[in-house]
């Protein structure tokens, strides 16, 4: 055998040796990661797409569900004619041909195409049978009722996750546990011609659902008025909260201007900011609650004490402040009922600064309410070391000092219950995905803010203020007592940074049947046009809400009412049956 002959056969031996040291290698030693890049070869992993909850208001009615919408991709790799496929899917996805090509000829093995497209749509392009083409199944989040409650309900961005309102606040709930859904995967594998199968089963449902303190029939009733008051005033936003004093439910939250949850994205921000909870302004009268409060509860004074109101003037450190009429001696009652400037800066002035200051905390003023919704401001209040010679006077009737509508509701909620604090918010309980109980929100009263008696004292001063003589007659109604006050402060011209007498914010806060309120309600307009105090603009709103409210919740007469209180037993009406259909 020649050397080279013994050389030959040494190689071929070797070549062999290495192969199936290779083979053992693959086959035993590190089959489990070559059997990884294999099936890397043939599939595109791409993470799971999962079904959120549905949302229901306290009466099971839904107001946001999901609707199947599947989703178009592709592997950019596999696709044989880019222009023949563009110039299909431009007029069936709605996409420009030039923007659908950048899709395709990207250097990505998953690339989406279309989201969340009509399954008609979908069933069409599956029948052209495109390689390199798929289609997932997915879901849009829909909302059947529109414009009405946009702004508690929010909306989801394009994966479904929660942006604003309670899809935000409540996104875990609705989503379920992310470990468990988000960073699972699902495998698209590839078929002979290159074509996407998705081979994962039905679509993923995850979350869990929640039941709203909302009552649609109220929410419908609030978002009415409020296209009524655009209409007649033209104001740059207006706002309602309805909540039920006892428990902090909400019942209904509207503002204008506002949005369709179902395509946010067609809305400037402002639109769907929620005003009701994040905008700040300056309350004027309304906050009159305040000295009030911490007059009768001080012992400074009675509903009949009488106050020199000096004419309708006075001046405090330079500053004179003016009433809108003359007025004599006024009782405090009467400062409320007219809504006396002068009046409610005599009794401040008596209080002192540290006595009033502390009446602003106990009512919550200058801190967040705690309402389960996105965007609350806490309000802007300076603490007396930071006061000037004007401030307690100014702060007496409603001025330097900034809010929200929902402090000044959730403040006059105190009066209405006989005088607890409690925590506005919208959940009232948490479904299982097959219906079942798994919590409810057991709503409980906070501290006391004042006594009974001094509330009891303040409702018969608030009732004055919707009589024929107050500064609301206008928010009156036919068989209920309302009791109620009126707000009207003067907005600052950015221009000049004075205040103008061109534009105001009006407002009125309210409370009925008086006795024993079923709920109280808030109303705020900015900058209206043709009228502008809180009695002319937004008691006559109130009013139409109230009426109706009162009509929906078969609120009996005043003068029939024994103990009506709003009741929803949730153990007894929530069954997967019964309440979740």
């Amino acid at each position: 055998m020649t050397r080279r002959t013994v050389f030959v056969k040494a190689l071929v031996l070797a070549a062999f040796l290495i192969i199936l040291f290779r083979l053992v290698d693959i086959m035993l030693i590190d089959h489990d990661r070559y059997k990884g890049i294999a099936k890397l070869q043939r599939t595109i992993g791409k993470r799971v797409l999962f079904r959120r909850g549905v949302i229901y208001d306290r009466n099971g009615k839904e107001l946001a569900i999901n609707l199947e919408r599947p989703s178009l991709y592709c592997d950019p790799k596999l696709i044989k004619k880019p222009e023949k496929v563009a110039v299909t899917l431009t007029d069936l996805i709605g996409r420009p041909k030039a923007e659908i090509l950048r899709s395709i000829r990207q250097n990505r093995r998953f690339v989406w195409l279309a989201r969340k497209v009509p399954p008609r749509v979908a069933e069409k392009i599956e029948r052209f049978g495109f390689g390199g083409i798929g289609i997932l199944p997915d879901t849009k989040r829909f909302y059947p009722m529109g414009f009405v409650g946009a702004h508690v309900l929010g909306f989801v961005d394009l994966d479904n996750r929660g942006k604003e309102g309670v899809e935000r606040v409540y996104n875990k709930e609705l989503i379920g546990d992310l470990k468990n859904s988000l960073n699972k995967r699902i495998y698209l594998k590839r078929d002979a011609r290159g074509n996407l199968l998705y081979t994962g089963g039905e679509l993923e449902s995850t979350g869990n659902s929640i039941v709203l303190t909302i009552d649609q029939g109220l929410q419908a009733i609030v978002e009415s008025a409020l296209d009524d008051v655009v209409k007649k005033h033209s104001p740059e936003a207006a706002s309602v909260i309805l909540m039920d004093p006892y428990t902090g439910e909400i019942l209904a939250l509207a503002n204008r201007p506002t949005f369709d949850p179902n395509e946010p994205g067609s809305y400037r921000a402002s639109f769907r900011r929620n005003r009701a909870v994040t905008d700040l302004y300056e309350p004027g009268s309304t906050f009159k609650i305040v000295m009030a409060s911490a007059a009768l509860e001080e012992g400074i004074a009675t509903l009949k004490t009488k106050v020199d109101c000096s004419g309708g003037v006075i001046e405090v450190a330079g500053k004179k402040i003016r009433d809108t009429h003359k007025h004599g001696k006024l009782t405090l009652k009467e400062i409320i009922q007219k809504s006396s400037n002068v009046g409610a800066v005599k009794v401040a002035l008596e209080l002192g600064p540290d006595r009033f200051f502390r009446y602003v905390q106990k009512y919550g003023f200058g801190q967040k309410t705690g309402i389960d919704l996105t965007g609350e401001s806490p309000g802007i209040v300076k603490p007396p070391s930071r006061w000037s010679g004007t401030t307690l006077a100014a702060m007496a009737i409603g001025y330097e000092v900034m809010v929200t509508p929902i402090q000044v509701l959730n403040a006059y909620a105190v009066v209405a219950n006989g005088g607890y604090r409690v925590r506005p918010h919208v959940l009232k309980a948490v479904l299982s995905k097959d219906g079942q109980l798994i919590r409810v929100i057991n709503s409980t009263m906070g501290e006391r803010v004042i006594s009974e008696k001094t509330a009891i004292q303040l409702k018969e001063a608030f009732k004055a203020v919707v009589s024929r003589d107050g500064t609301a007659p206008k928010a009156a109604i036919d068989g209920n007592t309302v009791a109620g006050k009126t707000g009207t402060t003067k907005l600052i011209d950015p221009k000049t940074g004075r205040y103008t007498n061109r534009h105001f914010v009006s407002s009125f806060v309210g409370m009925v049947p008086v006795e024993r309120p079923v709920f109280v309600a808030i109303v705020v307009v900015w900058d209206p046009k043709n009228a502008y105090y809180g009695g002319d603009v937004a008691a006559p709103v109130f009013r139409e809400i109230a009426e109706k409210a009162l009509a929906y919740l078969s609120v009996p007469r005043e003068d029939n009412l024994k103990e009506h209180i709003l009741v929803y037993n949730l153990d007894e009406d929530i069954t997967p049956v019964g309440y979740v259909q």
